[in-house]
């Protein structure tokens, strides 16, 4: 019995022995006056239990069989479940085996069971949030996570994660390097998917942004932009670069998600391979966070933009970069030298800068001027080889360039100053001779 039970029993006593009247009785306990009646009457009957309610200590009518609980509990000790919280295993034993409680009642097992330890709350700091945007698509948080999302079971570091300001959509790939490469190919699948957001929210990684060098002068014009800063500058989307990793939180938060459920999800999965993991990503993973974590915008509208006809993606997502022609209508690119089609040869092509395009399924495309050159690249020219001659065993030694004073001094002023020198008639003579 509490000390609330027992305070009622102490005005319920009064009201019975005649101290107080039913109505202050009433007002005392907080209940009708017909409801001091009936505890008047089964305290008569049940003395002081009168005031305990008569289904405490009971269990209740809707509780979970025992053995229920003992299966849930078996399943959990497998090595696979290893780190899993109560929401997360009430949520794979409800979609995988049928055992659907609530995660409390989850909670309450695994404390029992020795497989969860409650932890004390403590009282955060409280952060005011920054306002969503009001529309899909109007600003989408880039970033990468580099984590071991498959436990050692297979070679993958990177997840790449695209998530929208105001629904908490995610658009998320694995890959295997965080490169250029690899971010234009999501960025790609991105846009035939939903079309051009308004901005990208991403950090100040290299990859995004040209950051200036240390110890090195201030320049008075503005750094070139990254191929990423190029791709987006062409395609006409703005981006932002974070000055924190709180700025963007909520791209942060939905890596440490990632990180706790995703990864224990492809563990019982058996996932080891990058199509694998990509595959479980569109088939479960997404769509179960936009079922449980995305808002409903403020607006309606949708703020991304179709692609136009003269977005030619396979030429805006490559690395592009600028080279001079030179006389013979040749160009260098890592260490190789290429060649325009003699038929496309245009007035103001020698010399001048061309646009060289390194597309992703590499190939190579060079543009001057807005116009496409068909290139091809220069075979290297073959080592000459000596010449075997008729009638000798060993081949006839390759002619060479004699090298520039190749005997020692030059021997041309030698008795230069004792050599008789003509008299100045004679002098007179040959310039006007030769005039």
């Amino acid at each position: 019995m509490t000390q609330a039970d027992r305070d009622r029993l102490v005005a319920l006593k009064k009201a019975a022995q005649g101290l107080i009247t039913r109505k202050q009785a009433a007002q005392e306990l907080k209940v009708s006056e017909r409801q001091v009646y009936r505890l008047l009457a089964a305290l008569k009957e049940r003395k002081d239990k009168a005031v305990i309610h008569g289904l405490r200590g009971r269990a209740s009518n809707r509780r979970v069989g025992a053995d229920v609980e003992q299966q849930a509990m078996t399943m959990l000790s497998d090595p696979k479940f290893d780190g899993f919280g109560p929401t997360l295993a009430a949520q794979v034993l409800a979609n995988k085996h049928g055992i659907e409680v609530s995660k409390e009642t989850m909670r309450t097992w695994m404390t029992r069971a020795g497989l969860w330890r409650p932890k004390a709350q403590r009282v955060r700091q409280v952060h005011v949030w920054r306002e969503r945007r009001e529309r899909f698509g109007e600003l989408v948080q880039w970033d990468t996570s580099e984590h071991d999302w498959l436990e050692g079971r297979g070679e993958l570091r990177y997840l790449i994660t695209l998530i929208d300001d105001a629904t908490s959509r995610v658009f998320a790939r694995f890959v295997r390097h965080d490169s250029t490469e690899e971010n234009m190919a999501v960025l790609e699948q991105y846009l035939h998917r939903y079309g051009r957001p308004l901005e990208f929210y991403t950090d100040k990684s290299s990859i995004f942004h040209t950051t200036p060098k240390k110890n090195h002068p201030a320049r008075e014009e503005p750094l070139p932009p990254t191929q990423i800063g190029r791709t987006l500058r062409e395609l006409n989307i703005g981006c932002i670069a974070a000055h924190s990793p709180q700025a963007k939180g909520r791209v942060e938060r939905s890596f440490q998600t990632a990180q706790d459920r995703l990864v224990k999800l492809m563990r019982v999965e058996g996932i080891t391979t990058l199509e694998q993991a990509n595959e479980f990503l569109e088939r479960e993973y997404l769509p179960d966070w936009h079922a449980r974590f995305a808002e409903v915008p403020a607006c309606s509208d949708d703020a991304h933009r179709p692609l136009a006809m003269h977005h030619d993606l396979h030429a805006i997502l490559s690395r592009s970069e600028q080279r001079k022609v030179t006389n013979d209508y040749t160009f260098r690119l890592n260490g190789r030298s290429w060649q325009s089609d003699p038929l496309q040869v245009r007035p103001r092509l020698r010399g001048a800068f061309i646009t060289v395009e390194q597309r992703r399924d590499g190939t190579i495309a060079a543009r001057f001027e807005g116009t496409y050159l068909a290139v091809r690249e220069c075979e290297p020219t073959p080592a000459s080889t000596p010449v075997k001659e008729e009638g000798t065993s060993k081949p006839a030694q390759a002619v060479s360039r004699k090298a520039p004073n190749a005997g020692g001094k030059s021997k041309w002023m030698k008795n230069f100053w004792k050599s008789k020198s003509p008299t100045l008639d004679q002098a007179i003579h040959i310039a006007n001779a030769t005039s």
